[in-house]
Formats: structure tokens, sequence, C-alpha cells
């Protein structure tokens, strides 16, 4: 039997991988509302500044704030209403001393005015006049020229992940269309005599094809795009053809099974065939996962995941989703959303391997509990009543119930 490589831990093990690829993916222009979820492929300038005028934040009245100072319930300061900003046009009037004109929220400011007396603290003695109950700074509930972006500004730095406030952000300074990273194309094969498609009966012996469309929806959530190749038989030559056509159309191919050290796991041996520099890593110190394979072939990603559907789905996330971020230049990590919770369980681990476990959790008031999900690595049902995974970090031997642990939510 071969010999187990030197199980690595997983961060060390993705460094290998990252450090050994090669050039991005090419880049595209889509239209701005088309782009949520996608990454620019270069800086973005604003041509204007942001507002491009003097606006109101609130419903109430445009003042010089030199007129409001010391102005109180008891002692009000009385200006004259000169007039009214009409939304969406230049106001036809200017501010004088002790006078004031009616705007209203996102109202542009007459000229000679620099602050805007909330409608609350002020009360109208006539059409003409109104008493204001509060003093107000230069600048208070204003909103100036450029205080948001100033023309000529990078608001966009390539490689930023475009969320729906990044475009937003390009809709108010006119970009319509924008140029974006192409997403990669990830070549997803499954392999093994016992695997069938879904739609087909199994026989003893056989199992339904699981990882091909667990993987691809996961590809498709992180930005990439997933083309499934069918189920290849455990024989070395329709393997190394069905990874050489996928190597050929795609920026990362990943296959599912073979990559236990067995006799008829050939999927390391045929990725040594592939391109240079071939197998990086063929063992990750997790679990689930261990035997996972992390290579790269003249430039491109080749990941060998386990069959099993939950170590398959888990060591996705962990490998093959940063490889699509970084090929997209995804310049700022995303934080996966977390969430604190009290174990209830006791859970063991061996020191030196991370273990990442399936919860359920539950909210009892303010407070969140993480229910261990318990089975095995093929049993994916477990994954699907999880909704999220518990890390037990490599230096410790387990969790003790009642500890407060972070779960990534699934």
């Amino acid at each position: 039997m071969p010999e187990f490589l030197n199980l690595l831990p997983p961060q060390e093990a993705l460094n290998e991988l990252l450090s050994n690829l090669v050039g991005k993916t090419t880049n595209e222009e889509i239209d701005t509302v088309e782009s949520l979820g996608r990454v620019t492929a270069e800086g973005v300038i604003s041509d204007i500044s942001i507002p491009t005028f003097p606006r109101s934040t609130v419903d109430g009245y445009a003042v010089r704030a030199l007129d409001t100072y010391g102005a109180s319930e008891a002692l009000p300061a009385f200006l004259n209403v000169v007039g009214e900003v009409l939304m969406g046009s230049e106001p036809k009037f200017s501010i004088e001393a002790t006078e004031c004109g009616l705007i209203h929220t996102g109202g542009m400011l007459p000229q000679g005015s620099d602050a805007v007396v909330m409608v609350e603290y002020t009360q109208e003695v006539s059409e003409q006049e109104i008493e204001v109950m509060r003093s107000v700074a230069v600048g208070e509930n204003v909103l100036k020229v450029g205080e948001d972006v100033v023309k000529g500004q990078e608001v966009f730095s390539p490689g930023t992940y475009l969320r729906p406030a990044e475009i937003g952000g390009l809709m108010a300074i006119g970009i319509t269309r924008v140029k974006v990273v192409s997403r990669p194309r990830v070549g997803i094969l499954s392999t093994g005599d016992e695997v069938v498609p879904p739609d087909q009966d199994v026989k003893p012996g056989q199992v339904r094809d699981i990882n091909s469309y667990t993987l691809s929806a996961l590809v498709e959530e992180n930005g990439g795009v997933p083309i499934r190749y069918g189920i290849l038989a455990d024989k070395f030559e329709e393997l190394k053809a069905g990874i050489t056509h996928a190597l050929s159309e795609c920026d990362i191919v990943v296959v599912t099974a073979g990559s236990s050290v067995s006799v008829r796991d050939l999927t390391a041996d045929v990725i040594n065939q592939l391109g240079e520099p071939g197998v990086l890593v063929h063992g990750v110190n997790i679990r689930p996962g261990k035997p996972t394979i992390l290579a790269v072939c003249d430039g491109k990603a080749v990941i060998g995941l386990s069959g099993n559907p939950v170590s398959g789905l888990v060591n996705a996330e962990l490998f093959v989703v940063p490889v699509i971020a970084y090929l997209q230049g995804i310049q700022r990590s995303r934080p996966r959303p977390a969430v604190d919770a009290k174990l209830l369980l006791n859970l063991s681990s061996q020191a030196g391997r991370e273990d990442w476990i399936p919860v359920l959790l539950h909210q009892e008031g303010d407070i969140y509990q993480a229910e261990p999900i318990f089975g095995k690595s093929n049993l994916i049902f477990s994954l699907a009543r999880a909704n999220g995974l518990l890390r037990i970090p490599p230096d410790a031997t387990g969790l003790n119930a009642g500890e407060v642990v972070q779960v990534r939510l699934l």
C-alpha cells in the first residue's frame, strides 16, 4: 500500500496550493444591475463628487447658523421665511441675515445658508415667520459637497466584491456598466464504479452521485461556474482522459473520490502525469477529509476530495472556495457569518488535528445553543440537518459542554 504523504495543517496546505497557481481568469464588461456577487477587474474612478450639492438630511429650515446662536424655548430666535426649496431643483432664493427657507430631506441648501434646523425645533408664527427654539452649528443636518466621494477618487479598487451597497455606489456615480473578472469555470468529476446518476435506480452495492450536485451548488454560490463532467470509472486511462478534458476547458478541476490510499484510488497518480508541478499535498491534518489532494497542473488547480459527501463538501469550503476567490483577485477576504453559541455536549478531538463538526443551532432567548450532529462522513443528511459548523482547533483535545464556541453558519 502506498504511503500517505505528510499531513499538513489546513492553512499551510492551502498556502502551498495558492502559491503555485499562476494567472487569473479573463475580464468582461457587464451591466451593473447584473453584477451582484461579481468582482471588479479594474479600479473605478468617480468623475463626480457625491453629494454634488450641499443637501439637507432632515425636514426643517435652512438658516445661517449664526442667526440661531443662543436660541432656546424660553428665548427663541425669530426668522423670516423667504421661500421653500422645491425637490429636484435649485433654490430660486438666497438666505440673508435673520432669514430662512423651508427645506425637505435631500433638498439643496440655498445660497447663504450653512445649516438646517429640524422642523421639530421650530414653530410657525405666521406664513412668513417662525420661532427657532434650538441653536444649530455650521454644517449641522447638512451633507457637504464631496462628503461621501470626491471627484477623481478611486471608489473601488480592483478585486472588490460587489454587494448591494457597491452596486448602489456605482449607480450613484453613473456607472451603469462595469468591468468584472470572469467567473472561474470549475470542472467537477465523480469517480467510482459504484456511483450512478441520481435519476437511476440503485442496485445492491451502488450509490447515487451526490457530490457533483452539492459541489456545483457550492461553486455557484461562491461565484464560480460549475461544469459537471459526469461519472468516471476507476480506470487509469478513463480518469486521465476525463481530467485532461476538464483541464482544457476549466480554470479549476475538482475530482471526488479516488483520494484515499488504495490500489483502486488512482487520482494522485493520474494528476502527476497531467502537468507540473503535480501533486503538492496528499493528506491534510483535518477531520473529515484527511486524504484531500491539492495539486497544480501547469498553473491550474486540481483538487481531489473524498467521495464521502460530508467530507467532500466541508473540504470544498476550505480549499475550493478560496481558489475561486483567488482567481478572481478578491483583495479583501470575506468573513463567513458566525455566531457564538453554548455547546450542549462534550466533544473529543485528537491533538494536532483540526476537526469540523456539524451542529444544529437552537436559539434560547438571546443565546444560541449548539447541538453536535454525530454521523459518519458518508451520511449527507447529517450535514443537511445542520445549520452550522464548529471548528475544534488543532491545539485542543476537545471541547467541554457549556463552553461558548464560535459556529460558522451554513
